[in-house]
């Protein structure tokens, strides 16, 4: 006997496989020197290297920018400036004097850009998170730092420019009330899932007489597949079974391997669909050399009391396992129909309530959907060097409102479960970290430390939190 789903192969196959919390902040400060002197420009690039992508982006008008100017007093500038001058003296080999012994006159004049620079680094950041909090301001994204003016003997002047996390008002929100609905399995589902359970338990047959493959066979074959065009890979399988005719078979194969007999090699091609469930063939043309090794049939069952016995000690008639079968349907059906109304509470909130998000935080979370959806294509096959083909500015553009829409959810049910008292328990925690450790086959203990090193833990709270917020309004209003 042969297992049935080797009858599965999906080059055989017709169908589509679709494709299925925020980053860390960075903490970088980063300087738009286009409005700054040019006696400031080399330390302002100085400065901007670590986020120059950042620094060039222009800001949109968001409710959640916000705009602090700044003045550090010239006599702490001129105290960081001699800390940073007395280190260069004791550390710089400069020729003519010894290390240690060179003046700091010297030292002022031929590291002045890199004095300056690290004093703007050092004070800068300091001074922004000080009046950060007088103004208690939490930034959320790193601060874009903007007229700067700088000159020796003065003050430090400077505006940042960042974002905060947006204020609105969530009145109403018990008011959304979950979609009801109707749970019913009929009998015609019931009866298809017992012949899906006969389909698993059939046996297969060799062919002994001398005959043509018919409809209804299923044909043991190697092959192999020649790909007609770049970018798609060769095919080859040393012993697969094909249903003739069958549901889920490609035609071509049907009818290319139809009245063939044991022995004989057919050779044809295939052109598979756009959207195809293996992504390395769709779309393409493959041409296929097929061994025919032998030629068996199937058996199914009955659908008897002998069957449901078979299946498990605690069915003693067909008639136990059929209400064992619809048990379990009801029972995925009120979880789908759950998810659909959860979904749909969701969506009726996000648009209920009008506020803007940081588009810090949906640039994140377009990183993490891109990811996502990379990491999918990579598992169904596609190369690395085609994915980094595809025009990734379009992605983000096709991304940007669906991320924009699970931020503003993210928010509003984090303030709901704020307002309900909703927390995630040490115990909930743990379960997450050993349900991940199960996961990935380790300790859960290593995938703590990771996990905390990332600075993932916070992230994996507030989901949990807004997922029993979710919970939480699903069954207040149901």
């Amino acid at each position: 006997m042969s297992s049935p789903q080797s009858a599965l192969h999906p080059v055989f196959l017709q169908g589509i496989r679709s494709l299925s919390r925020l980053q860390s902040f960075r903490k970088a400060f980063t300087l738009n020197s286009t409005e700054a002197n040019n006696e400031n420009a080399s330390t302002e690039t100085a400065v901007a290297t670590t986020e120059t992508a950042v620094a060039a982006a222009e800001p949109k008008v968001n409710a959640c920018r916000r705009e602090i100017s700044i003045e550090i007093p010239a006599d702490i500038v001129k105290k960081e400036t001699d800390s940073i001058v007395a280190k260069y003296s004791k550390l710089a080999n400069v020729p003519g004097f010894r290390k240690g012994k060179v003046p700091s006159g010297v030292i002022r004049q031929k590291f002045a850009e890199d004095i300056k620079s690290e004093m703007v680094e050092a004070l800068i950041p300091r001074h922004f998170r000080e009046e950060a909090d007088r103004q208690k301001l939490v930034p959320i994204s790193q601060p874009r730092i903007i007229d700067m003016h700088v000159h020796e003997g003065e003050a430090l002047h400077f505006k940042a420019d960042f974002e905060v996390l947006p204020e609105f008002d969530i009145a109403g929100y018990l008011d959304v009330k979950p979609e009801a609905a109707e749970i019913n399995v009929t009998d015609e589902e019931v009866e298809a899932a017992l012949n899906n359970l006969r389909e698993q338990h059939s046996t297969y047959t060799g062919v002994d007489e001398e005959r043509p493959l018919q409809d209804g066979d299923f044909a043991q074959v190697s092959f192999k597949g020649t790909a007609k065009e770049e970018g798609a890979e060769p095919v080859e399988i040393d012993e697969v079974m094909v249903e003739i005719g069958g549901t889920n078979t490609i035609q071509d194969f049907s009818d290319n391997l139809r009245g063939a007999k044991v022995g004989e090699e057919r050779a044809f091609d295939v052109t598979y669909p756009e959207g195809f469930a293996d992504e390395r063939l769709s779309g393409k043309t493959l041409h296929y050399l097929v061994a025919i090794k032998g030629i068996k049939t199937k058996s199914m069952p009955e659908l008897n009391d002998d069957l449901a016995k078979e299946l498990g000690e605690e069915f003693k008639t067909i008639d136990d396992l059929r209400t064992r079968i619809r048990a379990g349907m009801t029972a995925e059906k009120t979880h789908q129909a759950e998810h659909k109304a959860k979904d749909k509470l969701v969506e009726t909130l996000v648009d209920k309530f009008e506020f803007d998000v940081p588009d810090a935080l949906v640039e994140q979370q377009i990183d993490m959907r891109l990811d996502r959806g990379f990491r999918a294509l990579a598992a169904q096959g596609m190369r690395t060097e085609d994915i980094k083909k595809m025009d990734f500015s379009r992605l983000r553009d096709g991304q940007r409102e669906a991320a924009r829409r699970e931020v503003k959810a993210s928010l509003i049910l984090s303030k709901i479960a704020e307002t309900e008292n909703i927390s995630v328990t040490d115990e909930e925690m743990n379960q997450e970290f050993e349900g991940i450790a199960q996961q990935m086959k380790q300790p859960v203990e290593t995938i703590r430390a990771r996990l905390t090193q990332d600075g993932a833990v916070d992230r994996i709270r507030e989901r949990i939190r807004t997922d029993k917020a979710i919970e939480h309004l699903y069954r207040r209003s149901a």
